[in-house]
């Protein structure tokens, strides 16, 4: 359990950091949400194959508890992988906090709060970043139960889900900065000040509703395979 929990960390410190590295410095240097969006993805789609055959490759509260609903995951070894998940992404955001305060006066990089996952304000409503937090959430847990399925061709899983994460990000950051993760969502939050923090209950509930959902619709759609293979 040991080198899957340290599996988890690692994969979701590698996420946090695309997502800190691209919203920081790529994308107010002209990268916009297109560099953000595909190094997500293509961080995920690394670290799946890299160590997805050691802990299923979840990276994501939201994916972790879209598997148990799935019936195929554990939700005995939930918890624990949830934590290891949080720690990964903190940590990552600790390291990039430390090099934001090395950043030129006269760069041009976001902050925190910039790139943390907020409603409200200036912002898209609490209603429309729910809803599509929640929609974009059970697709992405619906891929991921659908390509690990035995049905679907070997080896090609983390293509499918690292792009499909870069396509839901390119419609979800102009409305919610594309959460889809809980343990991203904590990560920025941490360091965005009162409204990241004050919003961040929605990006756990959100995604981890639309995970159930797309966890169970996939049971449902793949019945004769459940209890198939988690990893990717």
């Amino acid at each position: 359990m040991t080198k899957e929990l340290s599996a988890e960390f690692i994969g979701t410190f590698t996420l946090v950091t695309a997502v800190c590295g691209a919203a920081l410095f790529s994308a107010p240097n002209g990268g916009g949400l297109v560099a953000v969006a595909f190094a997500v993805g293509l961080s995920v789609l690394a670290m799946a194959y890299a160590v997805g055959s050691i802990s299923g490759g979840h990276f994501n509260p939201a994916v972790t508890c879209g598997l148990v609903a799935a019936g195929r995951f554990d939700s005995s070894r939930a918890i624990q992988y949830i934590v290891a998940q949080v720690a990964g992404g903190v940590a990552a955001a600790v390291v990039f906090y430390i090099i934001l305060q090395g950043a030129p006066a006269a760069g041009k990089w976001n902050d925190f709060l910039a790139i943390s996952n907020t409603y409200g304000g200036a912002g898209f409503p609490m209603l429309s970043v729910a809803l599509i937090e929640i929609v974009i959430t059970a697709l992405f847990v619906l891929v991921i139960v659908s390509v690990t399925s035995p049905a679907a061709p070997a080896g090609f899983a983390p293509i499918a889900i690292g792009l499909a994460l870069v396509l839901f990000h390119l419609v979800a950051i102009p409305v919610s900065n594309a959460s889809l993760n809980p343990a991203r969502s904590t990560a920025t939050a941490l360091f965005g000040g009162s409204a990241a923090l004050g919003s961040l209950w929605l990006f756990w509930v959100a995604p981890i509703l639309g995970g159930v959902i797309g966890g169970a619709v996939g049971k449902w759609l793949h019945a004769a395979y459940v209890g198939g293979p988690t990893n990717p």
